[in-house]
């Protein structure tokens, strides 16, 4: 490791020279001839002496600082503190101004690598990184030359390593360095203090492995002509950029980039930007590719890829160069292409809705067969998941296609609000997940304006889905304080990601924001700022800041009550409007209202009045305290309210009584007056109130009496998915017939005149031609009645199973597939199953291969059951990525409830050791086998079992080489 002042000021006359780092040079006046020889014979002397002390004192040093050549391996890791052996050895480092140990209160400040967070004393401005990458032993080795300018006087270079075995160029500049287990930092002590405002650069060597992990640089295989093949790919988000490379690994430390990788030539590799030059060494024939310099970036924004994946390439009108690389196998089938076709139509969809181009001259995406999410959007290299982004037209559902739609808009919408400009802290995150999140719906009706994804779909997938978890007691603002670089995985979740569309939503002030904070950094204010300053250019004096840390720094949202003022004193066209802090369970709602929620929430309430012939008017008010009243149109006894029109809002909203019976009668009679919105709302608030026990139970099931009148996909949905949570509640319950029959009665009337799709793959069931909505009634009013135990439905499912494997061709159509393939592994018997295995093994569409492997845990045999959980974790059968889907998957079968929750706790130590370092992995296991407990016995087995567990999640995984 060494550390070169290069700082303009530092070159004088050629040298590199210093006032502080080297002893200072006298300017000698000119010697006469007569005094030559003299003066030889005493240079002569003096030379001998001055390299006699250097030679003395070189060796000195080598000896006494030898034991910190590879990382100062024997320094005391649980602590941080630097070895007591070795020169200065003591933790007390003697030196610069203000660096002394002090008193408890001044050791972060005194010893910077105690806090968690860097010091911020020197910054990164460019990062020349050289990478060796051996592929058949799966490690690595590099050097970065880190280009630092100091902030602030310093005698400290604090920055981030895990798992690196550093090795040090060691220079006279440098005292010691010693890592520190506790936060994953590194810590440079030099001999004396670096100066403000001047240039330096940190020289580090350093190697480490290719993990099987799926963070850091990891690695993945496939087959491919039954020949395993490997490929190794990064994943440095949140905070692994440090598993790869000595780096300052916080979002703020944007800096430019320059990779070299030198590789085996059968392998390509990939960076952020294009290959800028290309060599074969004479010596080993190892290629050495260097990667154009990067704009400035946060460390985690970085990527490469070492594979021997083949692509297909398209063009934008502006010049950029997109390529998909994954199999060659897929690339010749054409999965990539519907990807590939339609970011292309993206990025000049975003370029003009957003008024600012794409800053990168190429866009690379990359499918690989095992990731953690389902995809990264690495600027210039974005990772997917290979079933979020290889599509097999002819066996693809439409659900699938559109699932897969969105996950390539939200990456793409990332090169502007994440690579772009960045959020300064991960409490932020919700700065680009949220942008992103919402243009999945905005980009998406660009590509198919028939889907009407972004005035429909919106509601039910992520107003109704995030408002579940929003209204937990265990819930939190979308704005977390994050500190501890464990905790920054947990800010990844439904209210980071889609809470926020909603105070997205308000914002149209893009351009602006992206300008001011193009290759920097922004926080949640600055946005707050540039929504005021667009209000005030409107001439609208609404402070944004004060309304929307409202909804930003609390946890949950309002339940908006609306009652008809009744008073004698007042007229009927006045309403009565309170507000309370919405959460299920009424045991915990007391006490969390009190103690976390003081404040109210400023409500834009919209408000609809109607009778049965018509909506007479609407209404914006806003609601800023508890309780208050206002002024609407006329009412009386016949007429009823409607608030949140079109769940444009992120509240509930709640009536009284007499109010809801005149809804309800409205649906029965002419449903078609109250909006699709309005229903679907209705529909979901109404169960959720009666979940959290603000309606009596029977409200929301004689409200959903009209669904055998409803024509719209909206309102299905919305109670479909209230209707499976019922579900999961009753179904080991004395009453859960008497539900299911109910259920089935409000089913059977649309599901008969509905009917089953007649196409066959490759027909004109492919979603870009048929009727998304009416495809997906169809498909939901299918899944209903074949879930709760309609008996043609059964019959239909069975018939196109029996077809297939007798014919041995598959005519069940794609968008139904999973349904029937479920369906008929639960009703026949064990050779079905043995299909449905086969098949699996055998199909090279990963789409199909996901829904195949889900039927499997749809037997009600328990000893298939298990034999499945066993094969997934204790063989190559099922790939590792998706083991956790197949427990999740066996805990949602009734019969392999218990199963799946007992296997998990059985094998909780190897699914830590395999997953532990992922923590979203092992959140989505743990949530997913808790779904469906729901006894008494069940929920003390979780409690007993979540105290073992909690430790086990704080130290998820052991922290090796430091």
């Amino acid at each position: 490791m060494g550390l070169n002042d290069s700082s303009p000021g530092a070159m004088r006359n050629g040298r590199g020279l210093s006032d502080q780092w080297a002893e200072s040079v006298v300017v000698r006046p000119r010697t006469t001839e007569r005094h030559i020889t003299v003066h030889k014979r005493l240079v002569l002397g003096f030379a001998l002496s001055i390299l006699t002390l250097i030679i003395v004192t070189a060796v000195a040093v080598a000896l006494n600082v030898k034991f910190e050549d590879c990382g100062a391996r024997d320094r005391d890791e649980s602590t941080g503190e630097p070895s007591s052996r070795g020169p200065g050895g003591s933790a007390k480092l003697n030196g610069g101004r203000g660096e002394r140990t002090g008193e408890k209160g001044d050791e972060e400040v005194v010893q910077p690598w105690r806090n968690s967070r860097l010091p911020g004393s020197v910054r990164p401005r460019h990062y020349d990184l050289r990478l060796a990458v051996y592929m058949d032993n799966f490690t690595f080795s590099g050097e970065v030359s880190i280009e630092l300018e100091c902030i602030n006087a310093t005698r400290f270079i604090v920055l981030h390593a895990d798992r690196l075995e550093v090795c040090c160029f060691l220079r006279f500049l440098v005292v010691r360095s010693w890592g520190v287990l506790t936060n994953q930092m590194y810590v440079v002590a030099l001999h004396r203090e670096m100066k403000p405002m001047r240039v330096y650069r940190l020289n580090v060597s350093f190697d480490a492995a290719i993990e099987d992990e799926l963070l850091g640089f990891f690695r993945s295989s496939y087959t491919m002509q039954r020949e395993r093949r490997y490929l190794a790919v990064t994943q440095f988000s949140p905070i692994h950029a440090r598993k790869a490379f000595p780096c300052f690994d916080e979002p703020v430390y944007k800096a430019t980039f320059s990779l070299t990788l030198r590789h085996d030539p059968q392998y390509t590799s990939l960076s952020n930007m294009p290959v800028e030059s290309s060599s074969l060494s004479d010596e080993d024939g190892w290629l050495t590719n260097h990667f154009a310099r990067t704009p400035r970036m946060s460390t985690y924004y970085l990527a490469w890829a070492v594979c021997n994946f083949t692509y297909r390439e398209t063009q934008t009108d502006s010049g950029v160069t997109i390529r998909l690389y994954a199999r060659p196998d897929a690339i010749l089938s054409g999965a990539g292409d519907y990807a590939l076709h339609i970011t292309k139509r993206l990025l000049g969809f975003y370029q003009d809705y957003f008024k600012v181009q794409y800053s990168l001259p190429k866009l690379d995406l990359l499918a690989v067969p095992k990731h953690p999410y389902a995809a990264m959007e690495n600027w210039g290299l974005s990772v997917f998941v290979e079933q979020k982004i290889l599509l097999d037209a002819d066996v693809s559902s439409s659900s699938y296609q559109m699932e897969l739609t969105m996950v390539v808009v939200h990456e793409i919408c990332h090169q502007w609000f994440g690579d772009l400009v960045t959020p300064v802290w991960w409490e932020d995150v919700w700065l680009k997940e949220g942008f992103a999140h919402f243009f999945e719906y905005v980009g998406t009706d660009f590509l198919f304006p028939k889907w009407n994804m972004e005035k429909q779909r919106f509601l039910t997938d992520v107003l109704h889905e995030v408002m579940l978890l929003d209204g937990l007691s265990s819930s939190h603002p979308i704005s977390q304080e994050v500190e501890q670089a464990t905790d920054i995985d947990r800010v990844f979740d439904w209210i980071a990601y889609k809470k926020c569309c909603f105070n997205i939503a308000l914002s149209h002030c893009f351009q602006d924001y992206l300008l001011s904070h193009m290759y920097s950094n922004a926080a949640r204010d600055d946005l707050w700022r540039k929504l005021s300053q667009a209000m005030h250019s409107e001439g609208r004096d609404i402070d944004i800041g004060e309304m929307m840390d409202r909804w930003t720094l609390q946890m949950g949202y309002p339940v908006v009550t609306i009652s008809k003022n009744q008073s004698e004193q007042l007229p009927t066209y006045y309403i009565t409007v309170s507000q309370e802090h919405f959460l299920y369970g009424e045991e915990v709602s007391a006490v969390t209202r009190v103690s976390t929620h003081e404040n109210n929430w400023q409500v834009p309430l919209t408000v609809a009045v109607g009778n049965t012939s018509a909506v007479c008017s609407e209404s914006l008010i806003w609601i800023n305290n508890k309780t208050e009243t206002h002024r609407i149109g006329q009412m009386d006894d016949s007429t009823w309210l409607v608030g949140n029109i079109n769940q444009t809002g992120y509240f509930r909203v709640n009536y009284d009584l007499q109010n809801w019976k005149l809804l309800i009668q409205q649906l029965h009679t002419n449903p078609q007056i109250i909006s699709v919105g309005n229903r679907a709302g209705l529909i979901d608030d109404a169960f959720n109130l009666a979940r959290a026990g603000y309606l009596p139970q029977g409200v929301p099931l004689q409200l959903i009496g009209y669904l055998p009148e409803e024509t719209s996909f909206l309102p299905w949905h919305a109670a479909s998915r209230a209707l499976y949570q019922l579900d999961k509640l009753l179904d080991r319950t004395d009453e859960y017939r008497l539900f299911s029959d109910y259920v089935l009665k409000q089913v059977a009337s649309r599901y008969h005149q509905m009917g089953w799709p007649t196409n066959g793959p490759g027909t004109e069931g492919n979603v870009l031609q048929a009727s998304y909505q009416t495809e997906e009634l169809q498909r939901e009013l299918i899944m209903l009645a074949c879930s709760f135990g309609n008996k043609q439905c059964h019959r239909q499912a069975v018939a196109y199973i029996s077809d297939w494997i007798s014919s041995n061709k598959n005519r069940i159509p794609p968008n139904i597939r999973d349904i029937v393939y479920c369906t008929g592994v639960s009703l026949m018997d064990e050779d079905v199953w043995e299909f449905i295995w086969m098949k699996f093994h055998s199909s090279n569409a990963v789409s199909e291969k996901k829904i195949l492997l889900e039927a499997l845990t749809c037997s009600d045999n328990t000893f298939l059951l298990n034999r499945l959980l066993n094969l997934s974790l204790t063989s190559d059968l099922v790939p590792e990525q998706d083991v956790i889907d197949v427990i999740i998957h066996v805990g949602r079968n009734p019969q392999g409830r218990n199963l799946a929750w007992r296997y998990f706790r059985e094998k909780w130590d190897i699914l830590n050791a395999r997953y532990g370092e992922a923590l979203f992995m092992n959140s989505k296991l743990i949530s997913g086998v808790t779904e469906f407990l729901n006894t008494e016995r069940e929920l003390n087995e979780v409690s007993e079992t979540s105290g073992g567990l909690r430790s086990d999640l704080h130290t998820v995984r052991p922290l090796p080489h430091h």
